[in-house]
């Protein structure tokens, strides 16, 4: 399954990071300058000053001109997914420290990679885009939707909640970063975890995505074992980290 996303994946990110899809997969480190190309996910305001990415080899790096000197002489000799290891992270936060930005998480993204059928164990509640209105705001729920309000840029599609009589158990939403890729966002409230309520319902959604011909992707960060567990109970499996810089 993951071969079926491949192509389509490289054609994402090579026009998030204003590159080919080869240079993805070259040997050396990739430098471009930043654009804001149509249908590109976007996650920060106004145009990027630095985002990068890696599969695991090399890493292609969006950045402002006036980083380019020192990014070359930074990655002269380095393997692109070291860009990720603390110490280099700790150099580009100094680089950028300047410019008045610094260096946010790296986020872990994973993609699907085999068919999982939810098993059904709770009643739920499939919520369209009207429905979702009421649970903006909503501190129960950061990581299912937009919080604490709406996002033009990445709309809120579809969420489904788990039910305990009448009380949310959990809610696993997704939001359209770019046209027809669906990110996947997961919250359990406290009293129901460790069950496999979010397993259960991250399934559910990710199956209905595949079913409307999109692509379902997940995203979570580097410590968050719990998260990732979910990601490979259903079917999904690291692809790629990313990370940017962001305004201090």
């Amino acid at each position: 399954m993951f071969a079926t996303y491949r192509e389509k994946f490289l054609r994402q990110l090579a026009v998030d990071y204003n590159c080919s899809p080869a240079d993805l997969c070259a040997e050396e480190i990739i430098i471009t300058e930043p654009a804001l190309n149509t249908g590109r996910r976007s996650y920060s305001p106004g145009m990027p000053f630095l985002e990068m990415a890696t599969l695991g080899g090399n890493a292609v790096i969006m950045a402002d001109p006036c980083l380019h000197p020192f990014l070359r002489e930074l990655t002269q000799d380095l393997e692109g997914h070291r860009l990720f290891e603390l110490g280099n992270l700790a150099k580009l936060n100094e680089a950028l420290r300047p410019y008045g930005y610094q260096m946010a998480p790296t986020h872990h993204m994973f993609l699907p990679c085999r068919e999982v059928t939810a098993q059904a164990s709770w009643r739920v509640k499939w919520l369209s885009e009207a429905e979702i209105i009421p649970f903006y705001g909503d501190s129960r729920f950061p990581n299912a939707i937009a919080y604490p309000e709406p996002c033009p840029v990445r709309p809120d599609r579809v969420a489904v909640v788990a039910l305990d009589g009448d009380a949310v158990m959990g809610m696993a939403g997704c939001s359209e970063d770019a046209p027809h890729w669906q990110q996947i966002g997961i919250d359990v409230l406290p009293a129901y975890r460790g069950r496999g309520v979010g397993s259960y319902l991250v399934t559910l959604l990710k199956n209905r995505i595949i079913a409307l011909g999109d692509v379902p992707f997940y995203g979570t960060a580097a410590a968050n074992i719990r998260s990732q567990n979910i990601a490979l109970r259903c079917g999904f499996r690291p692809a790629w980290v990313e990370t940017e810089a962001v305004k201090v």
